[in-house]
């Protein structure tokens, strides 16, 4: 049985008291260290070489945005980062998302869902809740605007586009595959292909370009799960 080492950064005892409990009962997961700020966690993700990191976003000294893009910035191999936070429509946890974290909690999830995240994110796929990207998005509309062209210079094939606009409902590949009547293997090819052309670390990334350059709208994608 593989054993995920799980690091958890929050300037709040009482979290990680609560977060390290959840975990330790699992027997494929391991918490192998606690920070109390960003900077800490610096120091511990190079030591403890963790698998997943949940980070606070909001901490005193190096917040959490500063420390993931630290952590994702450097010459090792990274984590996969997952942001804990207690309000979803935060432009600190947007600003995460676009660094490249893997997706995020909120501190009001259910220990089952926490321990899901974990796995989840670990096994290399990324926790993305498409109606909170949307309502990120549409808070966002209109404020410092994103370079709009991003998926226009992409060059995404139709195919590319259609797998895109699904990923932005949240659709697995899978689900994708049953949408466009197509392999399970194609999807992930199509998939990789258009990170690679965006220049995404992972699907949220991709979803939050998508929806930054107009590709797919908060407005128009509303009615989506």
């Amino acid at each position: 049985m593989t054993v995920i080492k799980v690091l958890l950064v929050d300037d709040e005892e009482l979290i990680r008291f609560g977060l390290r409990a959840v975990l330790d009962a699992q027997p494929d997961l391991d918490v192998v260290g606690e920070a109390a700020d960003g900077a800490e966690a610096l120091g511990l993700v190079r030591t403890l070489r963790p698998d997943v990191v949940l980070m606070d976003v909001r901490m005193p000294g190096l917040d959490g945005l500063a420390a993931t893009r630290a952590i994702l910035r450097g010459p090792d191999r990274p984590p996969k980062i997952l942001v804990v936070t207690t309000f979803e429509a935060d432009d600190y946890v947007y600003e995460a998302l676009r660094a490249g974290a893997d997706g995020f909690l909120l501190k009001r999830s259910r220990p089952a869902e926490v321990v899901q995240a974990v796995r989840l994110v670990a096994a290399g796929e990324s926790l993305l809740f498409p109606a909170s990207i949307r309502r990120l998005a549409a808070a966002r509309a209109g404020r410092d605007p994103a370079d709009g062209g991003a998926v226009a210079r992409a060059g995404l094939t139709a195919r590319e586009g259609e797998v895109l606009r699904l990923m932005a409902r949240g659709l697995s590949n899978a689900e994708v595959g049953d949408r466009l009547h197509l392999g399970v293997q194609t999807v992930k090819t199509h998939v990789s292909s258009l990170l690679g052309k965006l220049g995404a670390r992972d699907r949220t990334q991709a979803v939050i370009a998508a929806y930054e350059s107009g590709f797919v709208t908060p407005e128009s994608d509303s009615g989506q799960p």
